[in-house]
């Protein structure tokens, strides 16, 4: 997996990137946001580590700046701040978990795992969902006709989910469940708001009024 790490302290940032290379991932090493940045915009990862505070661009910025450009690859923000205030700013944004400094490696390494499981990094091949449809859920994304389809991280989660377990009805509580923290469970429309917006590009999704949801097989 190649992942890109934003971090100004540069022995932690060593430190972090001989572990992950250790641990098969090819690392890309910043200490400035906005070199991270460059590299975005010229390169492909498939895992960002952003440390909050750095010099040029921060964390947070270079996370908005880059959903702005509907670019969804999955960030973990790296941050010494332990606010409930910055832990929302930065899910408002769109990253997909936090690690609070400082931490033991086994703490990155699950929060990583984490990510790859759900959002199905190791799956190199894209997924055929039916006719001219594929599914990238590492780039969170779908190819409709050759053509990209940006998905944020939560709609592909869902997405995959429910790919996963086709041929069968999951309920909302399964699917809240499954994909969402306790606390932080959606409305019944915000869910219903994701499905409809899958299903503009995927047929396969079927609704089971006062159940749930469900992927056909094509």
């Amino acid at each position: 997996m190649k992942v890109l790490l934003l971090e100004d302290d540069t022995m932690l940032g060593e430190l972090i990137a001989d572990h992950l290379g250790g641990m098969g991932h090819e690392v890309e090493h910043y200490v400035d946001g906005e070199e991270a940045e460059e590299a975005i915009l010229q390169g492909r990862y498939d895992l960002l580590l952003l440390d909050v505070n750095v010099p040029g661009i921060d964390g947070f910025e270079l996370l908005a700046s880059m959903r702005e450009r509907k670019d969804m690859t999955s960030a973990v923000m790296i941050t010494s701040r332990n606010t409930s205030a910055d832990l929302k700013e930065g899910f408002d944004l769109g990253c997909d978990d936090y690690i609070k400094k400082p931490f033991e490696f086994a703490e990155l390494d699950a929060r990583i795992e984490h990510i790859v499981r759900i959002y199905g990094l190791r799956k190199s091949e894209p997924i055929a969902l039916g006719g001219d449809t594929f599914f990238e859920p590492a780039a969170h994304r779908l190819v409709v006709a050759g053509e990209a389809v940006p998905l944020t991280p939560k709609a592909s989660e869902i997405l995959h989910y429910l790919y996963k377990n086709a041929g069968r009805i999951v309920s909302r509580e399964e699917l809240v469940g499954s994909l969402w923290a306790y606390d932080e469970s959606p409305s019944d429309a915000t869910l219903r708001s994701y499905i409809k917006t899958l299903r503009k590009y995927v047929s396969n999704i079927v609704t089971e009024r006062g159940v749930g949801y469900g992927f056909e097989p094509g």
